[in-house]
């Protein structure tokens, strides 16, 4: 069934607008009368269409839910900027897991380093990746991305998260002894190809962070985050 994602919901009524209506009148060619999904706030409303205007496609409220393959654990992903285009394979990937933002971070051993214009721009990109993502595999929101922020300001963030785990090439606890649990507000942070600074690691314990390791293999950057958020989801119950 189609799956839109909007902003706002009426209890009886929704409107799309914009693109969700290009998309439902031009590009699927609905008619009054086909069922569509409209996703809002994590919610979804079972909606039948009963109308077009020019510009909008107008819907009737059959049922709404609590959108059920939306993860309870809330996974934030602190990625440090990568080289090319993997940033694009990382935010689809980690949409499909079930993260909840993906924030980039700018570290000492980042070798692609955007400005803030380039990244704006950038970000656009990633947002539809993103949205295309949540679309595709059933999400209840569409996960934000965010940055490029700097490590301190990292630091800073991870103090309000439940658990706030750094995957380190040179080891750390193991994620299954992290006491991962289904609900948990959780901060993910995975670096660039060149991995963290000795003296970023210390940073991040002292902030109150929890080094941690995948094994014996070293993984490339883009592989990293989707084999941690894999394990956390597994642990904290969601993917069952």
């Amino acid at each position: 069934m189609p799956r839109f994602f909007v902003e706002n919901a009426g209890e009886e009524a929704v409107t799309l607008t914009g693109e969700n209506a290009r998309h439902a009148g031009r590009s699927l060619r609905m008619k009054a009368g086909e069922s569509l999904t409209v996703v809002c706030g994590g919610e979804e409303y079972d909606c039948v269409i009963t109308g077009f205007s020019d510009s909008e496609v107008y819907c009737s409220v059959i049922d709404r839910h609590r959108c059920e393959s939306e993860p309870l654990t809330q996974l934030t992903l602190f990625q440090a900027m990568p080289k090319g285009d993997k940033a694009e394979f990382i935010v689809q990937k980690a949409v499909e897991l079930g993260v909840s933002e993906i924030v980039f971070v700018m570290t000492g051993r980042c070798v692609s380093r955007p400005d803030e214009k380039s990244f704006a721009k950038r970000r656009e990109r990633l947002m539809k990746i993103s949205l295309e993502a949540a679309k595709q595999c059933g999400r209840g929101i569409v996960p934000e991305i965010r940055g490029i922020i700097s490590f301190d300001e990292m630091l800073e963030n991870i103090k309000s998260f439940d658990k706030a785990l750094m995957c380190y090439e040179k080891g750390g606890e193991s994620l299954s002894a992290a006491g991962i649990n289904k609900g948990d507000r959780i901060a993910l942070v995975i670096g660039s190809e060149g991995g963290f600074e000795q003296s970023e690691a210390d940073r991040f314990k002292a902030a109150g962070g929890t080094l941690t390791g995948l094994g014996m293999r070293i993984l490339r950057c883009e592989t990293a985050p989707l084999a941690a958020a894999s394990i956390i989801m597994s642990l904290a119950g969601e993917m069952e």
